[in-house]
């Protein structure tokens, strides 16, 4: 059976590495593994996503659904210690890596823990704004299930981030997008990469 980066529990044997990168002005440090996504380096998406985000005008706690390691979340947790942010992803060794990760940073102001999808959030858990770089290879299904989900948790005038490629169906998703929220617009291109942002106006 083939294994991938949203596998529950990679099989494959463990082999950390920590390196070190700068986002939004902070540089932090980031212990890795082999079964987690883009383990040598933030990848491109994710820092077009981190580098884009605004912090929306409603008071609230952001959620990064589908961490990794961790980079989304911890920048952003780093950058305002005001704000808390939930960290959540389907693989064990990348939840726990990002708790490491969270540890190695002094970031106090996040909650990281296993979730497929919203499966381990409470119905009325709502937030000022999600954002998520979707695991494609998981495929359409799970794709459009974190945007889909994320209608009901968003507080009103909450905002959902995604960062997809042209290529792996970046049209596809601004139409799902347009379909469940009031308001949406592409706020970046950047190498193939669609930077969406959603507001639930409802």
């Amino acid at each position: 059976m083939t294994e991938h980066y949203y596998s529950h529990q990679p099989s494959v044997a463990s082999d950390r590495q920590t390196w070190d990168f700068m986002l939004r002005g902070n540089k932090l440090l980031f212990t890795t593994d082999q079964g987690v996504f883009s383990k040598k380096e933030v990848d491109f998406g994710s820092r077009v996503l981190i580098e884009a985000f605004v912090f929306p005008e409603i008071q609230g706690a952001i959620l990064d659904v589908g961490c990794g390691y961790g980079p989304i979340g911890l920048s952003l947790a780093k950058e305002r210690s005001s704000v808390q942010v939930n960290m959540i992803d389907v693989n064990e060794r990348a939840i726990e890596l990002a708790r490491l990760n969270a540890q190695k940073n002094n970031i106090a102001n996040v909650h990281i823990f296993k979730s497929d999808c919203y499966d381990a959030l409470k119905v009325d858990d709502q937030y000022a704004a999600i954002l998520t770089n979707p695991p494609i290879r998981a495929g359409k299904k799970v794709v459009h299930a974190i945007l889909e989900g994320a209608v009901q948790h968003l507080l009103p005038k909450g905002e959902l981030w995604v960062v997809i490629q042209k290529k792996q169906g970046a049209p596809s998703a601004l139409e799902k997008m347009e379909s469940l929220f009031g308001e949406v617009e592409v706020v970046e291109k950047k190498k193939g990469y669609y930077i969406i942002r959603a507001k639930k106006v409802d």
